[in-house]
Parts: C-alpha cells; structure tokens; sequence
C-alpha cells in the first residue's frame, strides 16, 4: 500500500471522522427501504440488470434509481459492474421476498412513515419516559396496528419471521425432556409451543393468549399435528394465567415497563407450583461499553412501544419483586436466552 493510502486509510479511521460518518451514515435505512419497497433484489436474482432496466419494472426515475443503487452499491448492497448494471451481492440477498432469512418486510416496516415519523420525535422519550409512537399518533402501537390493517399486516409478517428464525434456536438450547406440560404465556398462533412439543412427543402443552390470537392458532396447531396435545385457553396475562408447573414466555416482558412486568409476574408467581419452573426467553443487554445490537433493539423499544430490552442484573430484580429467583441463564444460536427463575 502506498503512503499515499495510508494517509488515507488513517485518515477514515481516525477518532475524529467516526462520528461525522455515523451521521452521514442515517441515509442507509431510507435506501434500504426503497430497495425493498421497490422489490429490487428479486428482479436482480433474475440476473445483471441496468438501473433503467430497473426504473422502467418498478416505475421508478432512471436517473434517481442509479443514484440510490449506486449509493447502495458502495456498501456492497448490489454491485454495479463494468457494463454499467447491477448484481445482487450476498449482502443484498436477504432482501429478496421468498428466501430463508429473509429480511425484506422487515426493511419495509422501518421504512414506512407510520413507524419512521416516531423516531424523529426520540427527544420526547427522553424528556418523558415515555413513547414517543403515542406522541405521535395519539395511540400506543398496538392500538394503531388495530385500525390501520396495511400496517398490522406488515407488522405481523415481520415478527413471524423473527420467530421462525427463533423458535428453533429456543427448543435446541433447552431440556425441555423432563416437562410433562408447559404453559406458553402469551403464546400468539403457538409457533413455539407447537415446536416444542413435536420435539418432545410425550409432552402436554397449553398455549394461552388473549381472545381473538387463541382463535388462530387453532389452523397452525393442527397443521403441525399437535392440536391433540395442547389445550387452548383465552384470557389476559395482566388479570391471571393458567395454573400449572412450568411456564414459558418468550418475547413478552420487553413490551412492558417494569410495572406492568411485575403484574404479569405476580399472576405467573400465584399460578406455579412450588416446585415449579419459569422460562423467560428474550434478549440480554450486556454490561458495560460492549457493542450489541441489544442496546440498539433497546432504543426501538423506547421509541415504538415505550418497553425495554433489560440487562441479566434487571431481570434478577424483576424475579426478586414478584417471588421468583434467577437460577440459570443458557444461551442460544439466535439473539435470545433463555432465562430460567423458580420460586422463592
């Protein structure tokens, strides 16, 4: 390397340009979203296409589409080759609709105004403590999703795919053997219930949720050849849950505050057995300056839903408030864990 590109390379490293790019770097989602919106890198995996060749299939300004493709091409998000057209890059691939990890409806969401316009309003949550999507649009998340169909359609596909990528991780990192019967709290169509009890024949499961989500699991827990071994039960976490002796959670208490996750706590602690078991599967922020993306997944929360992703010392405390104790923590292949308390 040159000295020249040295110069250069310290230069891009140095302390004082990495702020200056993060901030330049906030235009990336926005590119993102328009790749995705517009369905780009299905049209790519057909093959090498030029930005005009592009623009004309999706309706889109030639001129406007190269400067987006090229941008993106710059962080290997599509490649422009030496005949002036783009390829789709490994990068890339996951924006593509139908494959294995996809990501596409997720980089649509965070792109939509609905759920973008929020985060402009970040300096309200910290000022308040609370939301800033309420702020907004004068309802909490999920009461909006509620009358804007569009949007809880793609809400919904997005958090689908994260638990299919989930779920697997959560049933290989856990003995679940030794269960007779768990109680999924919250459970939703009973995605995980339903893989934990193929893998474990012998078990009984109960998938409890609120009315209207119990009705649709009732096609997913047949398709999956559990419906036989999994009760339904309909009600609401914050009134009381089911009695029984294992309880599984996943995903839930990073909706709440700490109040509110208390409550739910308490109706768990007044169901269980005494030798019973509770399974928290979230994420865990780590201590300290140690980058993870939980720190950032924390701030989605603040924003969109006023919940908050916790560290492992949060979790004890919420144990500790509503008569649990921490007792083991086992990681998984995804971005969870799953936290395991007892009674106390």
């Amino acid at each position: 390397m040159s000295k020249k590109n040295n110069k250069q390379e310290a230069h891009r490293t140095a302390p004082e340009a990495v702020l200056p790019q993060m901030i330049r770097d906030r235009i990336f989602p926005h590119l993102i979203y328009v790749a995705a919106k517009l369905g780009i890198a299905d049209l790519l995996a057909e093959g090498a296409k030029s930005s005009a060749e592009l623009a004309k299939a999706v309706g889109a300004q030639p001129r406007s589409l190269y400067r987006v493709m090229r941008a993106l091409a710059s962080r290997g998000i599509f490649a422009e080759n030496k005949n002036g057209k783009f390829e789709l890059t490994p990068i890339a691939a996951p924006l593509q609709s139908d494959v294995p990890g996809s990501v596409r409806t997720w980089a649509i969401m965070t792109g939509e105004s609905w759920f973008q316009r929020p985060f402009g309003e970040i300096l309200h949550c910290v000022k308040t403590g609370k939301d800033a999507f309420s702020h907004v649009h004068g309802m909490a998340l999920f009461e909006y999703l509620k009358q804007d169909s569009e949007a809880a359609e793609t809400f919904n596909e997005v958090m689908t795919k994260f638990t299919e990528t989930q779920t697997s991780a959560v049933v290989a990192a856990y003995d679940f053997s030794k269960i007779p019967k768990i109680v999924d709290i919250g459970g939703g169509k009973g995605t995980l219930i339903s893989a934990i009890l193929r893998a474990n024949p012998r078990m009984q499961g109960v998938l409890f949720d609120l009315p209207y989500v119990i009705e649709e699991a009732k096609n997913l827990l047949g398709k999956e050849s559990v419906a036989d071994r999994c009760e339904l039960l309909a009600g609401d976490m914050f009134e009381a849950v089911p009695n029984g002796e294992a309880f599984i959670l996943k995903r839930v208490f990073h909706d709440w505050n700490d109040e509110l996750s208390i409550a739910i706590l308490n109706n768990c602690r007044r169901a269980i057995t005494d030798n019973g078991r509770l399974l928290v599967v979230e994420g865990i922020v780590p201590p300290g300056n140690a980058p993870s993306q939980m720190k950032c997944d924390d701030i989605n929360m603040m924003v969109a839903a006023g919940g908050i992703e916790r560290t492992e010392t949060e979790f004890s405390a919420l144990f500790e408030a509503s008569g649990f104790k921490l007792s083991n923590v086992f990681s998984t292949k995804a971005t969870l864990s799953i936290i395991e308390a007892v009674p106390v």
